[in-house]
């Protein structure tokens, strides 16, 4: 993770009781955090104490992150982004399919060689919100069960290193699986679903049985 020591509390720009104090960078990386914090505690705390922000803090990022995204006076999700994270780091032109896509990319200071990223449909709709790897980084090396440890890669890097991988319904907004098998430190190939939360694994469970969903 990198560092963020001279970052200021998410509180530090509050003012008299109900002032407006805008959402910042920082509080959206502890929107993040939140998410991660049901599989992942210690390293979510390593985090937030490396940000020098408390638990209340992070709460009340995720609670006003929540109340931004569900009114009825919200803006869209890309102007939201817009006028958390400032103008986008870099904007890449993506084809899907038949589809010409725009990717919008901002850093994330918790993860220096990762990007934030907000896929965009030709309509201008959000099709995706999720981390990836930053353009130009070196992805993990992913050969074995070992090397899927929590943070280590995005739901991309683990589907392109264990094909084919089978994508699952997550248990949660912001949450992706991953079905695939995987080689372990003996060589043998063992069955495995990896979860991810914003794009970030977070655990893997591991089984001798058919793959999950598979028909008898």
């Amino acid at each position: 993770m990198g560092s963020m020591s001279s970052a200021k509390r998410p509180g530090s720009s509050t003012g008299p009781s109900g002032s407006f104090r805008p959402f910042t960078p920082l509080d959206f990386q502890l929107v993040l955090l939140r998410r991660m914090a049901d599989h992942n505690p210690e390293r979510v705390e390593d985090a937030r104490r490396e940000l020098g922000v408390s638990l209340a803090d992070m709460r009340e990022a995720n609670k006003r992150w929540q109340a931004m995204a569900r009114s009825p006076r919200a803006r869209g999700a890309v102007s939201r982004y817009r006028s958390i994270l400032g103008a986008p780091e870099s904007t890449i032109e993506r084809r899907i399919g038949d589809l010409d896509c725009e990717a919008l990319l901002w850093p994330v200071p918790l993860w220096p060689d990762l990007r934030f990223e907000v896929l965009l449909a030709p309509n201008g709709a959000v099709w995706n919100e999720w981390l990836i790897r930053a353009p130009g980084a070196e992805p993990p090396p992913l050969r074995t069960l070992d090397d899927l440890t929590p943070w280590s890669c995005t739901v991309d890097e683990a589907a392109r290193a264990f094909a084919p991988a089978r994508p699952l319904e997550g248990s949660a907004p912001t949450r992706w699986g991953l079905a695939f098998a995987a080689p372990d430190g003996a060589g043998v190939r063992r069955n495995v679903v990896a979860e991810f939360t914003w794009g970030l694994l977070q655990r893997t469970a591991v089984s001798d049985g058919p793959p999950p969903g598979s028909r008898p």
